[in-house]
């Protein structure tokens, strides 16, 4: 039996139609029996076991589970970050399960954008070169790659520190760069793996409240995340336990007493 969680076919992310929950969307990630083994022998791993999920645009997930549960492997792997061992993964409609390294590299360019814990912004630029920076890699003309790395800024509210470089901001504005940085090439998906983990309570409700905003804007958004306060803003739960989904559409209210750690 299938799994659903949503995604965001070709809407741009900028965009500010909400998506109408009671239609049909496209499905972005669909995961078909994914399994993935680490190791051979007596060291043998299977830290994904035959993972069947979708997503279809739009939605706002988060992924749960503890550790060694295989919420982490499924990120990497939706992420086209890794291969899964057997089982098919189909991106936007696409197998990408046996693509070439390079044709990942520009998927993920391209496709997905990414927000980790750690903002992984480059010290010696400022928030608007860190923002144009997935658009060099593109092929973006120059005018272009200002325009939409302004505009991104401007949707998190960090268009007045765009000369600002991260040393010059602060944990949650270092964040909102990362965020628009991954929206600025127009992603069919946006990742977030602990994307508050880093952060304050404070801050996590301010960069939690972007990205309620982006979903309403009609991205797609799924979260990996170990809290629950934060999970409970999103608007379905996957869970994962023991390298399986053991539930994939549970309601942020239904989480209260589930234990994760």
């Amino acid at each position: 039996m299938h799994n659903t969680l949503n995604s965001q076919a070709s809407v741009h992310p900028l965009a500010t139609a909400v998506i109408d929950s009671s239609v049909h969307h496209p499905i972005i990630i669909q995961l078909e029996n994914i399994s993935k083994v680490y190791g051979t022998g007596n060291t043998e791993v299977k830290a994904l076991n035959s993972v069947n999920l979708t997503v279809e645009q739009g939605e706002y997930c988060s992924i749960m589970g503890a550790s060694g549960s295989g919420k982490s492997t499924a990120m990497n792997i939706i992420g086209c970050l890794d291969r899964p061992t057997s089982g098919n993964y189909y991106l936007d409609g696409v197998d990408v399960s046996d693509l070439e390294d390079d044709d990942l590299a520009g998927i993920r360019n391209l496709k997905i954008g990414f927000v980790f814990q750690q903002f992984h912004l480059l010290p010696q630029l400022t928030a608007l070169e860190n923002v144009m920076l997935p658009m060099v890699y593109a092929g973006i003309p120059g005018d272009e790659r200002r325009d939409r790395a302004m505009a991104a800024l401007k949707r998190v509210g960090l268009e007045n520190r765009q000369s600002n470089k991260p040393n010059q901001l602060s944990g949650g504005q270092q964040q909102r760069v990362a965020i628009a940085r991954a929206i600025v090439n127009r992603p069919v998906l946006l990742l977030a793996d602990e994307p508050t983990g880093a952060l304050d309570s404070h801050t996590t409700a301010e960069v939690m409240d972007i990205f309620t905003e982006l979903n309403r804007g009609g991205i797609t958004v799924v979260m990996v995340t170990h809290e629950p306060e934060v999970a409970r803003l999103t608007h379905r739960i996957v869970l994962f336990r023991d390298g399986e989904v053991v539930q994939s559409h549970l309601a942020p209210e239904e989480i209260a007493h589930i234990q994760f750690n």
